[in-house]
């Protein structure tokens, strides 16, 4: 029998409709987040508990299948919140995440720390009768024993207790430092007071400046908003270089102003938290620890092949600087090339170089018609078709639905949230999100999955255009979501993404590569306001360009991998202002790039352990990724059946069951080849 509580609480009824049942957006309230995410712990301990105790001897399906189907509620709970967190952040939710976020770190703590719970683990993991089971429920039963080793089920009760309670600290402190992030950029901006101040930006982001003034009730003409999406256009276009210094000085000081919203506490804290709890687990460092669990397991693995990139970029800069200084010197600018001039002066470079204006073929990025050239990649790959639903609830009207299914019977496979425009209290960036993983333990559950991202609206007359950068990003996040969304497993710890945090970048980065192809240009890269497709020549010069300004591109991500590595290697209390630069400094960072995350606003690391340690793995799954792409190349191109057949079959549609290395050695035939990242980035390759 329910409870009033269940009753009456609409984020604890189940999800009800068809695919299985969707989240009913219509029916939530922030203030039923906190009851409802109570008694859902309440309900989940119970079922921990009673898997635990329960009197019949260990089996897989009393033990592991009963994890596995265990907070169901919660889950879909934590789905909806995690909604909220990134999309709907205002302070009566931020009140409540602060409240929550120990509450919900504290359930972790009480499974892995259950020396009942682990001791049927245990004795599954280590009898003869594991070799009964299939291969999958093998990799389920070595990833739960090894993670509860891992999160310290063998310390001693005293331990154990020290790492929950700094496991609870850790969670307020990520919840502080995202809610200051994100305060941070939804309270500064630049104002655009008079008509100069739009000189050189292009007319759709000028049109995005004006109505973002008015979103704010501004006296100005415009405004740039603190998010990647607004400022990096603006560096890149704007002639006014007083403006473009202060648009850059407001981005990276975001959480390092001296005020409410500085970070730099919140994250020395979390950085000592970290190393104490590491050495209680029997690390030396929280990179040890971080890793331990990774593809690369040893943190040398990772600096080493930074340090590999790192040199040939640096170089690739510092010819790019010169090209620059030299256009300076030649217009009689009297100043060296800083941070806030390189975009700029890179695109004229570019322009120069190459006759391509990111201007020009932004005319034909427009964001619906990339969407289809998506929609209509993943057919010709995967054979997946899409059709949108317009019954399905959403949590904001800019969102919308798909239902994704194989293109040849009909059946449907999942569903896609796309959430892709800017507005105040969601996070800045993009990201893929899976708010229910597929898995086959109760008949077949389908996905689903949300890409989300930052682009800038601007007129509701004209359709929105996307800079070549942001067509990029969204492949990347479709790559994601084609992860999930592709997943064909039985039990949900392995679906879809559950993988190495330094594998799962790899089919994203893979799914990048297809934006260029001429196939898709040709069909969705058309002009806004004539239909037309890209020009031949233009499509060269997109291609004789490809690998202009990856110099920038590398030094930007591979320093803050750098400082990440090195800040979870020391054991330390750090300043962050004297760290960072020392880092910086060992290095020979160029002085005109800054770090595309500086440590006060680095939320990949200090939001969540997510990327902590972590911030390699785009390198490491760039190597998989180019790797990767050479067999397409080494075959009849991109479009290739047989490769792609065998993409789906050995990796999208394998999530975790086997080890990740054996994975790809099954679809490529062998080990990644990091040369073929210096080929791909056309970096010299040493013999």
């Amino acid at each position: 029998m329910k409870t009033p509580i269940e009753l009456d609480n609409p984020l604890l009824k189940d999800w009800s409709g068809p695919y299985g049942g969707v989240p009913d957006f219509t029916a939530y309230k922030v203030s039923d987040f906190k009851l409802a995410i109570e008694f859902a712990i309440k309900e989940k301990l119970e079922e921990i508990d009673a898997i635990a105790n329960n009197p019949e001897e260990a089996t897989f399906k009393n033990t592991i299948e009963a994890l596995e189907l265990s907070g169901e509620k919660l889950d879909r709970i934590h789905a909806v919140y995690g909604i909220y967190r990134s999309n709907l952040s205002t302070p009566e939710f931020n009140a409540i995440d602060t409240e929550m976020s120990p509450k919900l770190a504290e359930i972790n703590d009480k499974l892995f720390q259950n020396e009942k719970l682990f001791s049927r683990i245990e004795s599954l993991y280590k009898s003869d009768e594991k070799q009964n089971l299939t291969k999958e429920q093998q990799r389920v039963l070595w990833l739960y024993y090894t993670d509860f080793v891992r999160e310290g089920a063998e310390l001693n009760e005293e331990n154990k207790e020290k790492v929950a309670k700094i496991n609870q600290e850790l969670a307020t402190l990520f919840t502080a430092f995202s809610q200051k992030l994100l305060a941070e950029e939804n309270n500064q901006y630049i104002e655009l007071k008079t008509e100069d101040d739009f000189e050189g930006l292009p007319e759709e982001f000028k049109n995005a400046a004006i109505a973002e003034a008015k979103e704010r009730n501004l006296t100005a003409l415009g405004c740039i908003g603190n998010t990647r999406s607004s400022i990096e256009p603006f560096l890149t276009f704007s002639n006014r270089r007083n403006l473009r210094e202060k648009a850059f000085d407001i981005f990276v000081k975001r959480g390092d102003n001296k005020n409410e919203n500085d970070t730099n506490k919140t994250l020395v804290s979390i950085l000592k938290l970290r190393a104490e709890k590491a050495k209680i687990l029997g690390f030396k460092n929280f990179a040890e620890w971080s890793l331990s669990n990774k593809m690369a397991k040893d943190p040398q693995k990772t600096l080493d092949l930074m340090r590999s990139v790192w040199k040939p970029a640096v170089e690739k800069v510092k010819n790019d600087v010169s090209a620059m200084q030299k256009m300076v010197d030649e217009e009689g600018g009297n100043f060296k090339i800083q941070p806030w001039d390189y975009r700029f002066y890179a695109e004229k470079v570019r322009k120069a170089k190459y006759d391509l204006d990111q201007n020009e073929i932004k005319q034909y990025l427009q964001l619906e018609n990339l969407r289809e050239g998506m929609f209509w990649t993943a057919g010709e790959l995967f054979n997946l078709g899409f059709k949108q639903l317009f019954d399905v609830s959403v949590y904001h009207p800019d969102v919308r639905v798909w239902e994704v299914n194989n293109k040849n019977t009909g059946e449907a496979i999942g569903l896609w949230y796309f959430d892709p425009y800017a507005r105040t209290g969601k996070r800045s960036g993009a990201w893929m999100n899976s708010h229910r993983d597929q898995q086959k333990i109760k008949g077949n559950v389908l996905p689903i999955v949300s890409n989300n991202c930052n682009f800038i609206k601007g007129n509701s007359e004209e359709p929105v255009l996307i800079s070549w950068d942001d067509a990029t990003t969204l492949f990347h996040e479709f790559g994601h979501a084609l992860h999930g969304l592709c997943s064909n497993v039985t039990y949900p710890s392995l679906s879809g993404t559950s993988v190495a945090r330094d594998y799962v970048e790899f089919p994203s980065q893979l799914l990048e590569h297809w934006l260029a192809t001429p196939e898709v240009l040709n069909k969705f890269a058309l002009h806004y306001k004539t239909n037309e497709p890209l020009s031949q020549s233009l499509v060269e010069r997109i291609g004789k360009a490809a690998n202009f300004n990856e110099g920038f591109a590398t030094v930007e991500t591979i320093s803050s991998s750098f400082v990440d590595m090195e800040l979870h290697l020391t054991t330390e209390t750090i300043d962050p202002h004297a760290f960072e630069k020392k880092v910086l400094d060992e290095i020979n960072m160029p002085s005109e790039i800054v770090m595309r995350h500086r440590i006060p606003q680095f939320a990949h690391i200090f939001s969540s352990d997510g990327y902590a340690a972590g911030y390699y793995s785009y390198l490491w799954a760039d190597v998989i990724n180019a790797d990767a792409y050479e067999a397409f190349l080494e075959a009849d191109g991109p479009f290739d059946k047989s490769v792609s057949e065998r993409l789906y079959k050995t990796v999208l549609s394998v999530g975790n069951t086997i080890d990740n290395e054996e994975m790809y050695e099954n679809f490529r035939g062998h080990a990644p080849k990091s040369d073929a990242l210096m080929r791909a980035r056309n970096f010299p390759v040493e013999n």
